[in-house]
């Protein structure tokens, strides 16, 4: 399948995307949670077979290639899950990748895309150095298809099947759509995603403290960066420095406003996911559910909550278990 370089994500390729994905993969869980006397539908993303929701975007982009495209291979830029789907992908489609990755990237993350067969080529981010620019060079010497971690209109159809999937078991459940979505956002794949699947639910992105600049950009009408200084953040999958425009364009039409999580509070939704639902959540994937339990957003009775990727070492995991004993 070929489009122009122009193509830009739809609903129709989110449902596209959706079938695609139901030929290789069961569904996550969708798991009721009470929170303030309301019951919240969390899709459990973090028990996808690379461990994240990364794994639809890469599904839909890799077979959407040409013959000629596939035989040239695939470069992606991630710090971990968008990196494992690829990988993932690829492998399956026998299609070589590279994986550009911080040389700051959690351990599980690196060791399980190398695992999957893909060429991992490491990147400065704490000395500041351009992922982007790096899989440029690479994508030009190699003739090698780009495969972005959220700017990619196919990629985002993919995440979007996320939303097509709650949909469809809240059904099953006896209940309507649901009309709010929280989610973790890093480049806005999935919040993009999601609004073109779900096109009667407010979205509602939330973001790590001193990583926001979606929630700014939603504030300002146009795309903010992170600032220069930004914070340290356990959040690696939320630890972009700026959405692109075809994101924010579907996120500034369907995104009242963006929120944002703290360490602390994202901690204590690891621990309570891990306590009620019984998933190890990283933190980036307990982001959308800790702005929740921070009493952050007005819940409804049709609230989804994704919980994103669980991908998180052992040792970081156990700390944050501990906290509280």
């Amino acid at each position: 399948m070929t489009h122009s370089p122009d193509y830009r994500p739809t609903a129709a390729g989110v449902a596209l995307a959706a079938r695609k994905v139901a030929e290789i993969l069961p569904r996550t869980p969708l798991l009721p949670l009470e929170v303030e006397g309301r019951t919240i539908w969390c899709k459990a993303e973090s028990l996808q077979p690379v461990g994240a929701f990364k794994i639809r975007g890469a599904w839909h982009r890799l077979t959407a290639l040409s013959e000629t495209e596939r035989a040239r291979g695939v470069v992606g830029v991630s710090s971990g899950n968008h990196a494992q789907g690829v990988a993932w992908a690829a492998r399956r489609l026998g299609i070589a990748a590279a994986i550009v990755m911080p040389i700051d990237a959690p351990a599980v993350k690196l060791e399980n895309t190398r695992a999957l067969g893909a060429e991992v080529i490491l990147y400065d981010r704490p000395g500041g150095e351009d992922r982007d620019a790096v899989a440029g060079r690479i994508c030009a010497a190699r003739g090698a298809t780009l495969v972005h971690a959220f700017g990619d209109p196919w990629v985002i159809e993919g995440q979007g099947s996320t939303g097509t999937e709650i949909a469809a078991q809240m059904a099953e459940l006896g209940l309507e759509a649901p009309d709010q979505v929280v989610a973790p956002c890093g480049g806005g794949g999935l919040t993009a995603g999601l609004a073109l699947a779900l096109p009667d639910a407010r979205i509602v992105p939330v973001e790590p403290e001193g990583w926001d600049d979606v929630c700014r950009s939603l504030a300002a009408g146009e795309i903010q960066r992170v600032a220069a200084d930004a914070p340290p953040t356990a959040c690696d999958a939320l630890q972009t420095p700026a959405t692109w425009p075809v994101n924010f364009e579907i996120m500034k039409a369907r995104c009242p406003f963006g929120l944002v999580a703290t360490p602390a509070e994202i901690r204590a939704a690891q621990r309570l996911a891990f306590a009620k639902l019984r998933l190890v959540i990283e933190p980036g994937g307990a982001a959308a559910l800790a702005a929740v339990l921070a009493g952050k957003v007005d819940l409804t009775d049709r609230t989804a909550v994704i919980l994103s990727g669980g991908n998180t070492d052992a040792e970081a995991f156990a700390r944050v278990l501990q906290e509280d004993t």
